[in-house]
């Protein structure tokens, strides 16, 4: 943490002066300037026994900078603190250190290569960011309900075991921000059991790009189906060992409970969603509210806590992943042989991609036929790869809900090959609203836990 300034809020002009010109006479690194509020002192180094104490009955409050490289913050956030002594006065966060561009690139690229763009914001929930952005094409595509029965299946099963991975971090991250080192262990420790299954199933650990509009790039490999349920009960068995570390435990309650409070008001006023709503006690889920993907033929609770604090929001994230591996479970029962991709070839790219020698690209008959056999089929593919499809003039918005809450894209099109404009409604950008009203009139300490209890990412915050 480093120290800006030192503000001592004087309503004498002439005891500020007196008070700056002997600082800066008897300090040559702590310089000063009046305002209307009082006088600013820059302290870029020196003794702090230099720096003058407030006037009696006069307000000395302290400016500090919480990151944006700090070991007990989110990423790349930085959280600009006013303390008084060791309360917190007033918080606010500094964002735009992971600006990338994203949305603004996808303007340039077909609406296929949009997917390995929105799979690189919220780098945790990866699938998620997918899906948003895929179900808002195929919503102005009109090909909503052409969406074959097994890619929207895929489409779930993949998305709830990114919801477990994506909690295990937030537990994992937050545990060890507020000392709990085990937790961290074995939170990453379980979340590699799921980045295998997608390494197999997808190719790739993070950024997988496998959710397509029109379906999915490939099908599940061979053994995919066994190897997650073996997943799911392996998983079932060590989550026990988080729950059994903080649950109730003294320590841990004493850094959660009561802290970060936001009531249900305040999280409508600041359009809050995800686990932090949840824990005011409103069974808000877009699954359920709206469902998509079929969500609505799965059977699950939504979790809820009352306690509106970083412990609600523990609890509900640890109780979420059991009604994840629940859903799980369902969809591998609903899988039935049948396509991944849309029927229509004018849409479906890339065309029959199958896991090959080299792990993967399209299959052994699909090159033989485009290759050798068909050259309209060569033609095609060459068209539907290099230019893309086009999408007729609209505008679409699609929203899921995702780890940290309601994740929404706004897609709009002018008629041609690329989006007109792609926007996202982050839950992570919306949600960091609350970190003032969670953290001013409390410890700069809980600030930690409150922010954990966000759990913000910042890719998707600043895109």
């Amino acid at each position: 943490m480093s120290t800006d300034h030192v503000t001592y809020g004087s309503a004498d002009t002439s005891n500020a002066e007196s008070s700056s010109s002997s600082t800066n006479g008897s300090d040559p690194f702590a310089g000063s300037y009046d305002t209307t509020e009082g006088t600013i002192y820059n302290v870029s180094g020196g003794d702090w026994d230099t720096i003058s104490a407030a006037p009696e009955g006069e307000k000395e409050r302290i400016i500090v900078n919480m990151g944006p490289q700090h070991p007990s913050t989110h990423g790349v956030l930085r959280l600009i603190l006013e303390l008084d002594g060791e309360t917190v006065t007033e918080a606010r966060c500094g964002i735009g250190y992971l600006h990338t561009g994203i949305e603004k690139n996808m303007e340039f690229r077909s609406w296929v290569q949009g997917v390995t763009f929105v799979t690189r914001m919220d780098y945790l929930a990866p699938l998620f960011n997918e899906a948003a952005y895929c179900l808002a094409v195929e919503k102005l595509l009109g090909i909503t309900d052409d969406i074959p029965e097994r890619a929207s299946t895929i489409r779930v099963m993949m998305m709830e075991l990114n919801r477990v991975s994506s909690h295990l971090v937030a537990l994992a991250t937050g545990g060890m921000e507020l000392g709990a080192l085990s937790a961290m262990i074995y939170g990453f420790r379980d979340r590699e059991l799921i980045l295998d299954i997608f390494e197999m199933v997808t190719g790739l650990r993070m950024n997988n790009a496998y959710i397509r509009p029109g379906g999915v790039a490939q099908d599940l490999p061979e053994g995919a189906e066994e190897k997650i349920r073996d997943t799911v009960k392996l998983l079932r068995k060590r989550l026990k060992d988080t729950t059994n570390l903080l649950v109730d435990n003294s320590i841990w309650m004493g850094r959660t409970v009561g802290i970060g409070y936001l009531d249900l008001t305040g999280c409508m006023a600041l359009g809050i969603t995800g686990p932090v709503l949840r824990s005011t006690g409103l069974p808000h889920d877009l699954r359920k509210s709206q469902p998509y993907c079929g969500y609505e033929n799965y059977d699950f609770e939504v979790v809820t806590e009352t306690t509106c604090d970083v412990y609600g929001r523990f609890l509900i994230r640890v109780n979420e992943m059991e009604q994840s591996l629940r859903i799980v479970e369902q969809a591998l029962d609903r899988l039935k042989p049948g396509p991944v991709m849309v029927a229509d070839k004018k849409i479906a790219w890339p065309s029959k991609l199958s896991v090959g020698s080299d792990g993967q690209g399209n299959s052994a008959e699909h090159i033989k036929e485009i290759m050798s056999e068909s050259m309209e089929a060569l033609i095609h593919h060459f068209k539907l790869v290099t230019e893309g499809f086009k999408v007729e003039p609209g505008q679409a918005y699609v929203a899921i809900e995702s780890p940290r809450g309601e994740l929404g894209c706004h897609v709009v099109s002018s008629g041609g090959t690329r989006p007109y404009r792609v926007h996202f409604r982050d839950p992570s950008f919306t949600n960091l609203q609350a970190v003032a009203a969670m953290g001013e009139g409390g410890q700069v300490a809980d600030i930690i836990g409150a922010v954990a209890s966000i759990d913000p990412v910042m890719g998707g915050v600043d895109r």
